[in-house]
């Protein structure tokens, strides 16, 4: 078994325009402050990265490396959620969608998804160039507006959207190959990898491509009321990354899993800081150290009560005090009698 690592922290929720969430430097002394180890970097944010520089310039890489070394930190992956967003968008979301996309790139669906595309390729080479394994995204969506099925789906439609899915991402998964890095989907309500069976069709529909991979995150499922636990049973083999992230659901005669269009606040599914919740990190922890989870426990944080602040500062200790120090020994080897083949055939009868 292996140790998780850890505790990284997520800083797409935490970068803003004052000191000292402005610079990769000053957010990260501040989250090495807090007792975070690693940082997670959202690559569309160029107040801490320059994407296509990091994957043309292995200097580059190496200074951004550098920067994060010096807090006494390291990169755990690097995160192009909004781009991937931006690989497949249904028309009718081509509005609310294209604040992700550069303002030339607007108004125009054809172009949008043509930067999306190089935005990917950019991230395989650049997590090659800072030597990152691993990478996190988003799925984007053909087929979202139709996962409640009335009017009845016509015949075909599901393994259609599919189909073209995956053509969209194929090319861009063989330049994840290419460069030695798995491409981690998160799976989440508004992507069409939203839930296992549908990470199964896209899988199936890519060939069973050996780089699409999976960003667990329990939270998600929390509000769906999947079994996030009996998933790392499922899928273990495929999970690359670690979404440490909080959520309840509680509801009412009024309203549920859909949420009666309410803000967050008013919803029965609410994501929460760590601790504030509903999952049970304690069997996710336990299940990912038992499959092997080589990789990083990293909290994303999400809330609509508490100050991010805060939730920072309570998540570092909530993961560090989460995270399983791996036994080297049996804890019954005291009464254990060493190897010896004539005592086994002895005790077998035989």
């Amino acid at each position: 078994m292996k140790t998780i690592k850890g505790p990284g922290i997520f800083l797409a929720q935490f970068l803003g325009d004052a000191a000292p969430f402005n610079s990769l430097e000053s957010i990260c002394k501040w989250s090495a402050g807090l007792g975070f180890k690693g940082v997670q970097i959202p690559t569309w944010d160029s107040r801490v990265i320059d994407l296509q520089k990091a994957a043309e310039s292995k200097t580059y890489a190496d200074e951004i490396k550098g920067i994060v070394n010096a807090a006494g930190m390291e990169i755990t992956e690097l995160s192009t959620h909004l781009q991937g967003q931006l690989v497949a968008v249904h028309p009718a979301y081509n509005e609310l969608f294209d604040g992700f996309a550069p303002a030339d790139k607007r108004g125009n669906a054809a172009a949008r998804t043509e930067w999306a595309v190089n935005q990917l390729k950019y991230a395989a080479k650049a997590s090659r160039n800072l030597g990152l394994d691993a990478h996190a995204t988003f799925s984007g969506a053909l087929l979202w507006h139709t996962v409640y099925p009335w009017p009845q789906r016509p015949a075909g439609l599901v393994e259609t959207g599919f189909k073209e899915l995956a053509n969209r991402w194929l090319p861009i998964l063989n330049e994840f190959d290419a460069n030695g890095v798995d491409l981690c989907y998160e799976i989440h309500p508004g992507e069409d990898l939203h839930d296992g069976v549908s990470y199964e069709r896209f899988l199936e529909a890519t060939g069973n491509h050996n780089r699409a991979c999976l960003l667990y995150d329990p939270s998600h499922f929390v509000l769906q009321c999947l079994d996030y636990l009996e998933y790392i049973d499922i899928y273990h083999e495929k999970i690359k990354m670690f979404h440490v992230k909080d959520a309840e659901f509680n509801p009412t005669g009024r309203s549920g899993v859909y949420g009666g269009y309410q803000g967050w606040i008013d919803r029965p599914g609410r994501f929460r800081s760590l601790g504030d919740g509903q999952v049970d990190f304690k069997s996710v922890f336990s299940k990912l150290t038992q499959y092997d989870y080589a990789g990083w426990a990293v909290m994303e944080w999400e809330c609509c009560i508490k100050h991010p602040e805060d939730g920072a500062k309570e998540g570092a200790p909530f993961i560090q005090n989460h995270i399983i120090r791996v036994t080297e020994k049996a804890f019954d080897d005291f009464a254990g009698g060493g190897a010896d083949e004539t005592l086994n055939r002895k005790v077998l009868g035989l």
